[in-house]
Protein backbone atom coordinates (compact mmCIF):
# COMPACT_ATOMS: atom_id res chain seq x y z
CA UNK A 1 0.00 0.00 0.00
CA UNK A 2 3.02 2.32 -0.31
CA UNK A 3 1.89 4.00 -3.71
CA UNK A 4 -0.65 6.49 -4.07
CA UNK A 5 -3.48 5.30 -6.56
CA UNK A 6 -5.56 7.58 -8.37
CA UNK A 7 -9.15 6.91 -9.88
CA UNK A 8 -8.97 7.72 -13.79
CA UNK A 9 -12.25 7.93 -14.28
CA UNK A 10 -13.42 9.97 -11.65
CA UNK A 11 -10.07 11.89 -11.43
CA UNK A 12 -10.39 11.21 -7.37
CA UNK A 13 -7.64 10.14 -5.47
CA UNK A 14 -8.30 6.72 -3.36
CA UNK A 15 -5.36 6.04 -1.76
CA UNK A 16 -2.81 7.88 -0.01
CA UNK A 17 -5.03 10.42 1.28
CA UNK A 18 -4.82 13.07 3.93
CA UNK A 19 -5.65 11.27 8.14
CA UNK A 20 -8.87 12.77 8.35
CA UNK A 21 -10.15 11.98 4.63
CA UNK A 22 -8.60 8.35 5.29
CA UNK A 23 -10.56 7.88 8.53
CA UNK A 24 -13.79 8.73 6.75
CA UNK A 25 -12.66 6.27 4.12
CA UNK A 26 -12.46 2.97 6.29
CA UNK A 27 -15.71 4.05 8.11
CA UNK A 28 -17.95 4.44 5.27
CA UNK A 29 -19.87 1.72 3.59
CA UNK A 30 -18.71 2.68 0.02
CA UNK A 31 -15.22 4.10 1.24
CA UNK A 32 -12.74 1.34 0.16
CA UNK A 33 -15.03 0.58 -2.80
CA UNK A 34 -13.42 2.66 -5.85
CA UNK A 35 -9.86 -0.26 -5.01
CA UNK A 36 -11.73 -3.59 -5.49
CA UNK A 37 -10.49 -5.66 -8.31
CA UNK A 38 -13.25 -5.20 -10.71
CA UNK A 39 -13.83 -8.42 -13.15
CA UNK A 40 -12.68 -5.89 -16.44
CA UNK A 41 -9.27 -5.44 -14.30
CA UNK A 42 -9.28 -9.53 -13.11
CA UNK A 43 -9.23 -10.16 -16.49
CA UNK A 44 -6.50 -8.09 -17.01
CA UNK A 45 -7.96 -4.58 -18.65
CA UNK A 46 -6.23 -2.57 -16.42
CA UNK A 47 -5.66 1.34 -16.24
CA UNK A 48 -8.79 2.44 -14.25
CA UNK A 49 -6.61 2.87 -11.34
CA UNK A 50 -3.71 4.41 -11.79
CA UNK A 51 -0.56 4.85 -9.46
CA UNK A 52 0.82 8.41 -9.29
CA UNK A 53 3.69 8.17 -6.96
CA UNK A 54 5.34 6.72 -3.96
CA UNK A 55 3.18 7.34 -0.56
CA UNK A 56 3.71 10.84 0.58
CA UNK A 57 1.51 11.06 3.58
CA UNK A 58 1.20 8.99 6.53
CA UNK A 59 -1.26 6.24 5.99
CA UNK A 60 -3.20 3.88 8.03
CA UNK A 61 -5.23 -0.23 7.05
CA UNK A 62 -6.07 -2.49 9.58
CA UNK A 63 -3.91 -5.07 10.47
CA UNK A 64 -1.30 -3.80 8.75
CA UNK A 65 -1.32 -0.59 10.99
CA UNK A 66 0.98 2.33 9.88
CA UNK A 67 2.70 3.02 6.83
CA UNK A 68 5.25 5.88 6.96
CA UNK A 69 5.57 7.54 3.69
CA UNK A 70 9.00 7.34 1.66
CA UNK A 71 10.38 10.99 1.43
CA UNK A 72 13.11 10.62 4.01
CA UNK A 73 14.09 7.69 1.92
CA UNK A 74 13.90 8.84 -1.45
CA UNK A 75 15.93 12.45 -0.05
CA UNK A 76 18.58 9.62 1.24
CA UNK A 77 19.22 8.46 -1.82
CA UNK A 78 19.54 12.03 -3.68
CA UNK A 79 21.77 12.44 -1.13
CA UNK A 80 24.77 10.20 -2.44
CA UNK A 81 23.87 10.03 -6.44
CA UNK A 82 25.72 11.84 -8.90
CA UNK A 83 22.83 13.43 -10.33
CA UNK A 84 18.53 13.61 -9.94
CA UNK A 85 18.42 11.62 -13.24
CA UNK A 86 20.12 8.74 -11.80
CA UNK A 87 17.14 8.30 -8.95
CA UNK A 88 13.50 6.47 -10.31
CA UNK A 89 10.95 6.58 -8.03
CA UNK A 90 9.08 3.37 -8.87
CA UNK A 91 5.15 3.74 -8.14
CA UNK A 92 2.34 0.61 -8.51
CA UNK A 93 -0.64 -0.70 -8.39
CA UNK A 94 -0.53 -2.41 -4.99
CA UNK A 95 -3.68 -4.60 -5.81
CA UNK A 96 -2.47 -6.15 -9.05
CA UNK A 97 -0.50 -9.45 -8.49
CA UNK A 98 3.42 -9.47 -8.07
CA UNK A 99 3.93 -10.79 -11.36
CA UNK A 100 2.24 -8.29 -13.19
CA UNK A 101 4.10 -5.42 -11.64
CA UNK A 102 7.49 -7.01 -12.16
CA UNK A 103 6.63 -7.24 -15.32
CA UNK A 104 6.17 -3.58 -15.23
CA UNK A 105 9.26 -2.72 -12.92
CA UNK A 106 11.79 -4.75 -15.72
CA UNK A 107 10.62 -2.59 -18.39
CA UNK A 108 11.04 0.64 -16.34
CA UNK A 109 14.58 -0.28 -14.74
CA UNK A 110 15.66 -1.04 -18.52
CA UNK A 111 14.27 2.32 -19.59
CA UNK A 112 15.89 3.96 -16.79
CA UNK A 113 19.36 2.14 -16.95
CA UNK A 114 19.73 2.81 -20.72
CA UNK A 115 18.36 6.54 -20.47
CA UNK A 116 20.95 7.19 -17.36
CA UNK A 117 23.83 5.75 -19.27
CA UNK A 118 23.16 8.23 -21.83
CA UNK A 119 23.50 10.83 -18.92
CA UNK A 120 27.02 12.83 -19.40
CA UNK A 121 27.09 12.36 -15.55
CA UNK A 122 26.29 8.47 -15.32
CA UNK A 123 30.19 8.21 -15.44
CA UNK A 124 33.01 9.35 -13.03
CA UNK A 125 36.71 11.13 -13.74
CA UNK A 126 37.75 7.08 -11.89
CA UNK A 127 35.75 4.79 -12.78
CA UNK A 128 34.83 4.56 -16.35
CA UNK A 129 32.45 1.60 -16.32
CA UNK A 130 29.04 1.84 -17.15
CA UNK A 131 26.25 2.23 -14.68
CA UNK A 132 24.66 -0.46 -13.42
CA UNK A 133 21.11 -0.87 -10.99
CA UNK A 134 20.69 -0.64 -7.43
CA UNK A 135 17.12 -1.63 -6.22
CA UNK A 136 16.13 -0.41 -2.65
CA UNK A 137 12.87 -2.01 -2.37
CA UNK A 138 10.18 -2.09 1.04
CA UNK A 139 7.92 -4.69 1.53
CA UNK A 140 6.13 -6.11 -0.95
CA UNK A 141 8.47 -4.16 -3.69
CA UNK A 142 10.95 -6.35 -2.74
CA UNK A 143 9.02 -9.58 -4.18
CA UNK A 144 8.16 -7.08 -7.52
CA UNK A 145 11.80 -6.26 -7.61
CA UNK A 146 12.68 -10.59 -6.84
CA UNK A 147 9.85 -11.02 -10.14
CA UNK A 148 11.38 -8.07 -12.12
CA UNK A 149 14.39 -10.07 -12.46
CA UNK A 150 12.97 -13.30 -13.17
CA UNK A 151 10.91 -12.10 -15.65
CA UNK A 152 13.93 -10.03 -17.66
CA UNK A 153 17.28 -12.72 -17.01
CA UNK A 154 18.81 -9.37 -18.88
CA UNK A 155 18.66 -7.22 -16.09
CA UNK A 156 21.02 -9.02 -13.41
CA UNK A 157 24.20 -8.58 -15.39
CA UNK A 158 23.19 -4.85 -14.91
CA UNK A 159 22.23 -5.20 -11.48
CA UNK A 160 25.12 -4.52 -8.83
CA UNK A 161 22.87 -5.10 -5.87
CA UNK A 162 19.14 -5.33 -4.38
CA UNK A 163 18.31 -3.80 -0.99
CA UNK A 164 15.13 -5.16 0.88
CA UNK A 165 13.54 -3.54 3.61
CA UNK A 166 11.14 -5.91 5.51
CA UNK A 167 10.12 -8.08 2.49
CA UNK A 168 8.33 -10.45 3.33
CA UNK A 169 9.85 -13.43 1.21
CA UNK A 170 7.92 -16.20 2.74
CA UNK A 171 5.20 -14.50 3.14
CA UNK A 172 3.24 -12.89 6.18
CA UNK A 173 0.39 -14.46 8.34
CA UNK A 174 -1.07 -11.31 8.64
CA UNK A 175 -2.05 -11.62 5.35
CA UNK A 176 -4.09 -14.61 6.82
CA UNK A 177 -5.76 -12.49 9.18
CA UNK A 178 -6.61 -9.49 7.09
CA UNK A 179 -8.16 -12.04 4.59
CA UNK A 180 -10.42 -13.51 7.69
CA UNK A 181 -11.50 -10.05 8.59
CA UNK A 182 -13.47 -9.44 12.18
CA UNK A 183 -14.01 -12.67 12.49
CA UNK A 184 -11.92 -13.34 15.77
CA UNK A 185 -12.42 -9.83 17.23
CA UNK A 186 -15.99 -8.11 16.35
CA UNK A 187 -14.09 -4.72 17.12
CA UNK A 188 -14.22 -2.46 15.28
CA UNK A 189 -16.31 -3.70 12.78
CA UNK A 190 -16.15 -1.49 9.78
CA UNK A 191 -12.48 -1.01 9.29
CA UNK A 192 -11.73 -4.78 9.39
CA UNK A 193 -14.77 -5.83 7.37
CA UNK A 194 -13.63 -3.07 4.83
CA UNK A 195 -10.10 -4.15 4.54
CA UNK A 196 -11.54 -8.29 4.33
CA UNK A 197 -13.99 -6.93 1.42
CA UNK A 198 -10.91 -5.18 -0.43
CA UNK A 199 -8.70 -8.00 0.36
CA UNK A 200 -10.51 -10.74 -0.98
CA UNK A 201 -10.31 -9.13 -4.44
CA UNK A 202 -7.21 -8.71 -4.72
CA UNK A 203 -4.42 -10.88 -6.39
CA UNK A 204 -1.24 -8.55 -4.45
CA UNK A 205 -2.57 -9.80 -0.80
CA UNK A 206 -3.03 -13.38 -1.92
CA UNK A 207 0.40 -12.91 -2.94
CA UNK A 208 1.49 -11.93 0.58
CA UNK A 209 0.20 -15.17 2.24
CA UNK A 210 3.02 -17.45 4.01
CA UNK A 211 4.30 -19.92 2.12
CA UNK A 212 6.04 -21.80 4.94
CA UNK A 213 4.43 -24.08 7.55
CA UNK A 214 2.79 -22.59 9.91
CA UNK A 215 -1.19 -23.55 10.40
CA UNK A 216 -0.73 -25.48 14.07
CA UNK A 217 -2.90 -29.04 13.30
CA UNK A 218 -3.27 -30.56 16.42
CA UNK A 219 0.55 -32.03 16.94
CA UNK A 220 1.63 -31.02 12.75
CA UNK A 221 2.66 -27.86 11.34
CA UNK A 222 0.75 -27.37 8.08
CA UNK A 223 1.30 -25.05 4.84
CA UNK A 224 -1.90 -22.92 4.22
CA UNK A 225 -3.35 -24.04 1.23
CA UNK A 226 -5.85 -22.21 -1.15
CA UNK A 227 -9.04 -24.26 0.00
CA UNK A 228 -7.84 -23.07 3.06
CA UNK A 229 -7.54 -19.71 1.93
CA UNK A 230 -11.36 -19.56 0.68
CA UNK A 231 -12.50 -20.87 3.90
CA UNK A 232 -11.29 -18.28 6.16
CA UNK A 233 -12.78 -15.23 3.43
CA UNK A 234 -9.77 -15.38 0.73
CA UNK A 235 -10.86 -16.01 -3.30
CA UNK A 236 -9.40 -19.83 -4.03
CA UNK A 237 -8.53 -18.68 -7.99
CA UNK A 238 -6.22 -16.12 -6.99
CA UNK A 239 -4.78 -18.27 -4.13
CA UNK A 240 -4.26 -20.87 -6.23
CA UNK A 241 -2.57 -18.36 -8.35
CA UNK A 242 -0.19 -16.90 -5.73
CA UNK A 243 1.03 -20.46 -4.90
CA UNK A 244 1.47 -21.83 -8.16
CA UNK A 245 3.88 -18.13 -8.97
CA UNK A 246 5.50 -18.79 -5.70
CA UNK A 247 6.08 -22.47 -6.11
CA UNK A 248 7.85 -21.22 -9.59
CA UNK A 249 9.88 -18.93 -7.81
CA UNK A 250 10.70 -21.02 -4.83
CA UNK A 251 11.66 -23.86 -7.29
CA UNK A 252 13.90 -21.57 -9.67
CA UNK A 253 16.96 -21.10 -6.69
CA UNK A 254 17.44 -18.29 -8.06
CA UNK A 255 18.93 -15.93 -5.75
CA UNK A 256 18.71 -11.92 -5.88
CA UNK A 257 21.85 -10.37 -7.08
CA UNK A 258 24.25 -8.75 -4.47
CA UNK A 259 20.99 -8.86 -1.80
CA UNK A 260 21.28 -7.12 1.38
CA UNK A 261 18.49 -7.50 3.44
CA UNK A 262 17.37 -5.22 6.59
CA UNK A 263 14.87 -7.33 8.51
CA UNK A 264 12.98 -5.84 11.77
CA UNK A 265 13.62 -7.59 14.93
CA UNK A 266 12.30 -7.59 18.83
CA UNK A 267 9.00 -6.61 17.45
CA UNK A 268 5.87 -8.62 18.65
CA UNK A 269 5.24 -10.69 15.40
CA UNK A 270 2.61 -12.83 14.18
CA UNK A 271 4.22 -15.73 13.02
CA UNK A 272 1.72 -18.68 12.64
CA UNK A 273 -1.77 -19.49 13.31
CA UNK A 274 -4.48 -22.41 14.34
CA UNK A 275 -7.87 -22.03 12.48
CA UNK A 276 -10.59 -23.20 14.60
CA UNK A 277 -14.17 -23.36 12.62
CA UNK A 278 -13.16 -20.55 9.89
CA UNK A 279 -11.78 -18.17 12.95
CA UNK A 280 -7.81 -17.43 12.49
CA UNK A 281 -6.04 -17.53 15.61
CA UNK A 282 -2.58 -15.73 15.21
CA UNK A 283 -0.16 -16.88 17.22
CA UNK A 284 3.11 -15.09 18.30
CA UNK A 285 5.84 -18.34 17.99
CA UNK A 286 7.14 -20.12 14.82
CA UNK A 287 7.93 -23.89 15.18
CA UNK A 288 11.75 -25.29 15.16
CA UNK A 289 13.31 -27.39 12.45
CA UNK A 290 15.74 -30.41 12.68
CA UNK A 291 18.53 -30.15 9.90
CA UNK A 292 16.90 -32.77 7.84
CA UNK A 293 14.06 -29.59 7.64
CA UNK A 294 11.41 -32.24 9.67
CA UNK A 295 9.63 -30.05 12.57
CA UNK A 296 11.46 -30.51 15.76
CA UNK A 297 9.55 -32.47 18.54
CA UNK A 298 10.30 -32.58 22.23
CA UNK A 299 10.64 -36.13 24.68
CA UNK A 300 6.55 -36.53 23.90
CA UNK A 301 6.16 -35.31 20.43
CA UNK A 302 4.82 -32.01 20.67
CA UNK A 303 6.61 -29.42 18.12
CA UNK A 304 8.68 -27.18 19.70
CA UNK A 305 7.81 -23.55 19.76
CA UNK A 306 9.95 -20.20 19.26
CA UNK A 307 9.04 -16.33 19.17
CA UNK A 308 11.35 -15.42 16.65
CA UNK A 309 9.67 -11.85 16.40
CA UNK A 310 9.95 -9.70 13.78
CA UNK A 311 9.41 -6.10 12.71
CA UNK A 312 5.41 -6.43 13.86
CA UNK A 313 4.20 -7.55 10.27
CA UNK A 314 6.92 -9.55 8.78
CA UNK A 315 8.44 -12.89 10.96
CA UNK A 316 11.82 -12.21 11.01
CA UNK A 317 13.25 -15.68 9.05
CA UNK A 318 10.69 -14.57 6.10
CA UNK A 319 12.08 -11.63 5.54
CA UNK A 320 15.55 -12.79 3.78
CA UNK A 321 15.76 -16.72 3.48
CA UNK A 322 14.16 -16.27 -0.16
CA UNK A 323 15.31 -18.97 -3.07
CA UNK A 324 18.87 -18.45 -1.85
CA UNK A 325 20.17 -16.49 1.30
CA UNK A 326 20.69 -12.73 1.23
CA UNK A 327 24.57 -11.49 0.67
CA UNK A 328 24.16 -10.02 4.35
CA UNK A 329 21.19 -9.28 6.89
CA UNK A 330 21.42 -6.45 9.27
CA UNK A 331 19.08 -6.76 12.28
CA UNK A 332 16.93 -3.64 13.22
CA UNK A 333 15.13 -3.37 16.20
CA UNK A 334 12.37 -1.57 14.13
CA UNK A 335 8.48 -1.77 13.37
CA UNK A 336 7.55 -2.75 9.78
CA UNK A 337 6.12 0.98 8.40
CA UNK A 338 8.76 2.45 9.43
CA UNK A 339 12.02 0.83 8.36
CA UNK A 340 11.95 2.42 5.01
CA UNK A 341 12.30 5.81 7.08
CA UNK A 342 14.29 5.20 9.92
CA UNK A 343 17.98 6.77 10.38
CA UNK A 344 20.08 3.89 10.65
CA UNK A 345 18.18 1.78 7.90
CA UNK A 346 18.71 4.99 5.74
CA UNK A 347 22.19 5.06 6.86
CA UNK A 348 22.86 1.44 5.36
CA UNK A 349 21.08 1.95 2.38
CA UNK A 350 23.58 4.92 1.37
CA UNK A 351 26.48 2.81 2.56
CA UNK A 352 25.24 0.47 0.36
CA UNK A 353 25.22 2.58 -2.81
CA UNK A 354 27.94 4.41 -2.46
CA UNK A 355 30.24 1.26 -1.17
CA UNK A 356 32.15 3.58 1.00
CA UNK A 357 31.80 1.54 4.17
CA UNK A 358 31.96 -2.25 5.27
CA UNK A 359 29.51 -4.15 4.65
CA UNK A 360 28.70 -4.68 8.32
CA UNK A 361 25.04 -3.39 8.22
CA UNK A 362 23.45 -0.49 11.07
CA UNK A 363 24.78 -0.68 14.45
CA UNK A 364 22.25 -2.62 16.89
CA UNK A 365 23.12 -0.78 20.00
CA UNK A 366 23.02 -2.36 23.00
CA UNK A 367 19.74 -3.13 23.42
CA UNK A 368 16.43 -4.34 20.95
CA UNK A 369 13.79 -2.58 22.67
CA UNK A 370 10.06 -3.71 21.21
CA UNK A 371 7.09 -1.51 21.03
CA UNK A 372 3.11 -2.71 20.62
CA UNK A 373 -0.12 -1.23 20.50
CA UNK A 374 -3.14 -1.79 19.46
CA UNK A 375 -4.34 -1.50 16.00
CA UNK A 376 -7.11 1.12 16.32
CA UNK A 377 -8.24 2.68 19.98
CA UNK A 378 -11.70 4.91 20.85
CA UNK A 379 -10.92 8.48 21.53
CA UNK A 380 -11.02 9.16 25.19
CA UNK A 381 -10.43 6.04 25.68
CA UNK A 382 -7.17 4.46 27.90
CA UNK A 383 -5.04 1.85 25.92
CA UNK A 384 -2.22 -0.13 27.00
CA UNK A 385 0.93 0.94 25.38
CA UNK A 386 2.80 -1.93 25.84
CA UNK A 387 7.00 -2.34 25.74
CA UNK A 388 9.08 -5.77 25.24
CA UNK A 389 12.61 -6.89 25.17
CA UNK A 390 13.29 -4.79 28.13
CA UNK A 391 13.65 -4.71 31.84
CA UNK A 392 13.61 -0.81 33.58
CA UNK A 393 12.05 1.88 32.28
CA UNK A 394 14.77 4.08 33.02
CA UNK A 395 16.15 6.30 29.87
CA UNK A 396 13.13 5.65 27.60
CA UNK A 397 11.69 8.35 26.68
CA UNK A 398 7.90 7.53 25.07
CA UNK A 399 5.90 10.78 23.00
CA UNK A 400 2.44 10.53 21.28
CA UNK A 401 2.50 12.81 18.20
CA UNK A 402 0.30 13.79 15.81
CA UNK A 403 0.71 11.64 12.11
CA UNK A 404 1.09 14.62 9.62
CA UNK A 405 2.72 17.45 11.29
CA UNK A 406 4.64 15.39 13.95
CA UNK A 407 3.73 17.68 16.57
CA UNK A 408 4.11 16.38 19.94
CA UNK A 409 0.80 15.92 21.94
CA UNK A 410 2.02 13.97 25.33
CA UNK A 411 4.71 12.12 26.75
CA UNK A 412 2.81 8.81 28.47
CA UNK A 413 5.23 7.58 31.84
CA UNK A 414 6.28 4.77 31.50
CA UNK A 415 5.23 2.05 34.40
CA UNK A 416 5.11 -1.37 35.17
CA UNK A 417 2.16 -3.55 35.16
CA UNK A 418 1.54 -7.38 35.71
CA UNK A 419 5.10 -7.86 34.55
CA UNK A 420 5.35 -5.44 31.46
CA UNK A 421 6.53 -2.16 31.06
CA UNK A 422 4.62 -0.02 29.44
CA UNK A 423 2.15 3.47 29.64
CA UNK A 424 -1.75 4.46 30.03
CA UNK A 425 -1.95 6.20 26.70
CA UNK A 426 -5.79 8.47 25.91
CA UNK A 427 -5.99 9.85 22.35
CA UNK A 428 -7.55 13.15 22.59
CA UNK A 429 -9.84 12.86 19.11
CA UNK A 430 -10.31 10.66 16.07
CA UNK A 431 -7.29 10.90 13.61
CA UNK A 432 -4.20 8.94 13.07
CA UNK A 433 -1.02 9.14 15.22
CA UNK A 434 2.90 8.15 15.46
CA UNK A 435 4.20 6.54 18.62
CA UNK A 436 7.29 7.21 19.50
CA UNK A 437 10.06 5.16 21.77
CA UNK A 438 13.16 6.56 21.87
CA UNK A 439 15.68 4.06 23.69
CA UNK A 440 18.83 6.35 23.18
CA UNK A 441 21.17 3.15 21.72
CA UNK A 442 19.55 3.10 18.34
CA UNK A 443 17.10 5.14 16.47
CA UNK A 444 13.46 5.71 17.43
CA UNK A 445 11.12 3.05 17.47
CA UNK A 446 8.01 4.43 15.55
CA UNK A 447 4.19 3.04 15.40
CA UNK A 448 0.90 4.77 13.81
CA UNK A 449 -2.32 4.09 15.34
CA UNK A 450 -5.36 5.16 14.62
CA UNK A 451 -8.36 6.19 16.69
CA UNK A 452 -11.90 5.65 15.32
CA UNK A 453 -15.53 6.40 16.77
CA UNK A 454 -16.94 2.98 17.85
CA UNK A 455 -20.18 3.91 16.12
CA UNK A 456 -18.61 6.30 13.32
CA UNK A 457 -19.82 5.60 9.93
CA UNK A 458 -21.32 7.37 7.01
Amino acid sequence: MGSNLLDSVSGRSVWGLSAGLLRKAWCRRDGMAALHLSDDERQGRLGRIRATGLLSVPAWAPCLKGLEPYGDLVEAVHAVTADSAAVLEFAYDWRLSVAVNGALLAAAARRHLMGWRGHPRSRSDYDDRPARLVFIAHSMGGLVTQAALAHAPDLEPDTRAVVTLGTPFLGSVKAAVILNGNRGEPLPVLPKSRMQALSATLPGVHDLLPGYRCVENGLDVERLDPGTVEAIGGDRELAEQAQAFRDARMSSGHALPAHRAVVGVAQPTVQSMSICDGVVRPQFHAFELNTDRQLARDRHGIPIRKDRGGDGTVYRDAAHRSEGHARSVAYVPLQHGALARNSVALRYVRAVITEYEPELGPPMGDSEVGLDVPDCVAPDAAWWLRLTGVDNPAGIACSVHEAETDRRLMTPRLQWRDDEIGAWVTLPEPGLYRVRVNAGANAPITQLIMALESDEDD
